[in-house]
């Protein structure tokens, strides 16, 4: 495993960061591992020296924290790096389950430090932008929630450039803690990042972990056969990024022809194209299966050679912003 400085944090996580969104309950998404299943992709993500797991509240409504919770319980907790998120209301009955208020944060904080069960978490970030909660009332939550204890660093999700922006520089006139990681929409199939997000990210030295590395699936197998996956024929959110679109089909027909070059997989190529991107710190890959955990830890060791890097972005053009309103 090769091992990275997570933005200024001075936290080392390893270069790929294993998603949890495929743990929980199958209630919630027809996809989703079980507590039995997950705990094996888990601990075998702990053998091949993974040590960054990102999670979320809303994920299998709280399953997935607390899965995760109990199989890292079993280990050193101090050699674990655990990220989770917030913004999404949790229970219908109570609209103060969601949102980046200070009640919000400070409940729904409380609830995920419970089902980890851990007593400080390392990275929380807010899921979305909230736009009717001042930004400074957010970040004096979090930055209460650092003093107090409860998180040791804050990162924010996909938003406008202008939005992130304003939250650092906010957080520098008020003398708080700012965002130090953002977890963004980033693989070969959608760029938009690279106009302003990606480039302000690097120069503010916040560290970068995307999400999506993989595009839903797209980025792993023919572009035809997508649909012939458990996910690609129930996720109701499958298509709702425009991955096909802006020479999409064209992207993953060469992904495809260099994973035979390179007798790998697309995947592991997907991934490889992003592990050569200089501001990304380390890509959320969410898996179902320990063959493809596996696989994509075995990706480090593709070095693709500029001219492959150049040719599978080729095509790509742009497309419309997705993944935050």
């Amino acid at each position: 495993m090769e091992y990275t400085t997570l933005g200024a944090t001075g936290m080392e996580v390893s270069r790929i960061c294993l998603g949890c969104m495929s743990f929980g309950t199958p209630e919630w998404r027809e996809w989703v591992l079980d507590e039995e299943e997950s705990r094996e992709i888990i601990e075998r993500a702990v053998d091949l020296g993974i040590n960054f797991f990102d999670t979320a509240n809303m994920y299998s409504e709280g399953e997935s924290e607390r899965v995760l919770g109990n199989v890292l319980g079993d280990y050193d907790r101090d050699e674990q790096v655990v990220a989770t998120k917030g913004y999404f209301e949790m229970r219908e009955d109570d609209p103060n389950s969601g949102g980046l208020s200070r009640k919000a944060i400070d409940q729904e904080l409380s609830n995920s430090l419970d089902r980890l069960g851990m007593d400080t978490i390392d990275l929380y970030q807010i899921h979305r932008y909230d736009y009717d909660t001042p930004v400074e009332t957010t970040l004096r939550a979090l930055d209460d929630a650092v003093r107090r204890g409860d998180i040791r660093h804050a990162g924010a999700s996909s938003m406008w450039t202008h939005q992130f922006a304003d939250a650092l520089h906010t957080a520098e006139d008020l003398g708080l803690e700012r965002f130090e990681t953002m977890q963004n929409h980033y693989n070969l199939v959608y760029r938009e990042e690279e106009r302003e997000m990606l480039p302000f990210c690097q120069k503010e030295d916040v560290g970068v972990i995307p999400w999506s590395p993989l595009a839903r699936g797209y980025l792993t197998r023919p572009h035809e056969d997508i649909d012939a996956t458990t996910r690609g024929e129930t996720e109701e959110h499958m298509y709702e990024h425009p991955y096909r679109e802006g020479g999409g089909k064209e992207v993953n027909e060469r992904v495809e022809e260099l994973a035979d070059e390179y007798d790998a997989t697309m995947a592991q190529i997907s991934l490889a194209w992003l592990f050569h991107k200089d501001w990304v710190d380390a890509p959320i890959v969410g898996t179902t299966s320990v063959e493809h955990l596996e696989q994509a830890v075995e990706a480090l060791d593709i070095d693709l050679v500029e001219s492959d890097v150049e040719w599978l972005e080729e095509p790509y053009e742009p497309v419309e912003v997705s993944g935050h309103d």
